[in-house]
């Protein structure tokens, strides 16, 4: 299983935790699993549509997955998905 990081924006949705486990062998997997084990991450993070929202950046061993194989990035045991929603605002 992977190590999933969840933001402070997304704790709540999770019990709390920092980290969570989720097993799958792509990040896309692992990301699956997440939301379907805590729905109220997917209703975040997710577009009615069930694709990524735009402004969330997801991150595999500390490298951005849209640079890798986005998810179809494989992910392994151990291995540590990081999901960062952007932030906005300012004056």
């Amino acid at each position: 299983m992977s190590t999933v990081k969840i933001p402070p924006v997304l704790r709540q949705a999770v019990g709390g935790e920092r980290t969570v486990e989720a097993p799958g062998s792509t990040m896309g997997e692992v990301l699956t699993n997440l939301c379907q084990a805590h729905p109220a991450v997917g209703a975040q993070i997710l577009t009615p549509d069930g694709e990524l929202h735009k402004y969330v950046n997801i991150y595999v061993n500390d490298e951005d997955a849209r640079l890798l194989q986005w998810t179809d990035t494989p992910v392994g045991e151990g291995d540590t998905v990081m999901i960062l929603p952007a932030m906005a605002g300012g004056a």
